[in-house]
């Protein structure tokens, strides 16, 4: 009877392949410090780098053209600072998200409504607009940029006042908790919107009566940054505010979608009244004017549904 044959030797034997191995954890679990992150990282978190840590990543040779010009140097210097000054305030104002209950399904649903409206809105005036209408439709654009933060503030005071008479008596004492950190974001938010002309004036004012000379100009400079300021601030926290209605999702998580009800037809009613119609034939124009406000009300709709639903969330009873 014959031996049974050697297994096959070598490095090219035939067999099952080892199965890959996992991926190596990152550095830093083994106890080496992680990486910086990089500028762009830095950026869009919600605390830029200071002075000293942009200085550092900056090569040294792009320093020596920089410091030679005295205007770029100075804005650098004095003007980082201020506008990081400003952000990081706007963002400790107004936080990234203070709803209590987050949704993405909702998101999604409201980013995809805002797109279909203004690509709706771009084909109406391309297919029936004149320039006028565009530059009227511009017009309306800008004006609700700026009269939203103000329409909010005179809205939001209503809303609130319904939703504590819906609202139970013992759930009454934790909406008022959050009425106070609402009302000082209001009094940030517009104080700084009222200073910035008014400190822009007194900055102008006061930069007239220095000296004609080169030596008093840094003075100048200096009287700008105050407004300066307090614009930043502006721009930084005006999406923020609206988007959290001046923190009022501390009050109830609904009144946000609540309050982009409210607004959406109070801007329908100030731009029937202001610009008219908007241009087409008849149903095209009912469709323009009552389909944005119509197509708002009911995400927002659906949206207080999906919050009950899901997660509890009720007018009546939270």
């Amino acid at each position: 009877m014959a031996p049974p044959p050697y297994p096959p030797q070598g490095p090219y034997v035939p067999g099952p392949r080892a199965p890959h191995p996992a991926a190596y954890p990152p550095p830093h679990a083994y106890g080496y410090p992680a990486p910086p992150p990089s500028l762009s990282a830095r950026f869009r978190e919600d605390d830029w780098p200071t002075l000293r840590e942009l200085a550092g990543r900056v090569h040294g040779c792009l320093w020596v053209p920089l410091l030679l010009c005295v205007w770029p140097a100075m804005l650098l210097f004095a003007g980082y600072p201020l506008v990081r000054s400003a952000r990081t305030q706007a963002r400790r104002v107004f936080p990234a998200d203070q709803r209590t209950v987050t949704d993405p399904s909702v998101a999604r649903a409201q980013k995809t409504r805002a797109w279909a409206a203004a690509l709706a809105s771009f084909v109406i005036l391309a297919a029936y607009g004149s320039g006028e209408d565009w530059d009227q439709a511009w017009q309306q654009f800008t004006m609700r940029l700026a009269f939203t933060p103000w329409l909010l503030l005179l809205s939001t005071p209503l809303v609130v006042l319904v939703l504590f008479r819906l609202a139970p008596v013992h759930a009454r004492p934790g909406m008022r908790r959050g009425v106070r950190p609402a009302v000082r974001s209001v009094l940030w938010y517009f104080g700084a919107f009222t200073a910035t002309p008014l400190l822009v004036w007194g900055s102008v004012l006061l930069g007239r009566q220095l000296p004609a000379e080169p030596v008093w100009m840094p003075v100048g400079f200096l009287l700008m940054l105050p407004p300066v300021w307090t614009a930043m601030f502006v721009a930084f926290s005006s999406g923020r505010a609206v988007r959290s209605a001046f923190n009022t999702t501390l009050v109830h998580p609904t009144l946000p979608a609540l309050l982009t009800g409210v607004l959406v037809w109070e801007f329908a009613a100030i731009n029937l009244a202001v610009g008219g119609l908007p241009p087409g034939p008849p149903p095209v124009q009912l469709a323009a004017l009552l389909g944005g406000p119509a197509s708002v009300t009911a995400v927002a709709w659906w949206e207080g549904a999906r919050r009950r639903r899901r997660y509890g969330v009720r007018l009546r009873s939270s």
